[in-house]
């Protein structure tokens, strides 16, 4: 184990935050986008916080992605930040 910092962390996390944005501008609840995304409000809740267990970074499916941006109505290449640079496979 290494205290180098995780680019994948990083990544998920900005991936919630341009989630956190786009859905505050329009004034819409977590619920309200989980409901139409047809996530769980609890999973909805871990994407925007780029987390799927504390200290452990999401690794969202691609099909829960394009659901939320549909919902929001931004397009996909707008949410996803750029991929760091030598990313590692997720294990």
């Amino acid at each position: 184990m290494t205290d180098a910092p995780d680019p994948w962390s990083d990544f998920v996390r900005e991936l919630g935050m341009r989630i956190f944005r786009a859905r505050s501008e329009q004034h819409l609840s977590q619920e309200q986008v989980a409901h139409a995304a047809g996530l769980a409000t609890f999973t909805y809740r871990k994407l925007e916080k780029g987390e799927s267990n504390p200290g452990t970074s999401a690794n969202p499916r691609l099909r829960t992605i394009v659901a939320v941006s549909e919902v929001l109505g931004v397009p996909l290449p707008d949410l996803i930040p750029t991929p760091p640079k030598g990313l590692p496979p997720e294990r």
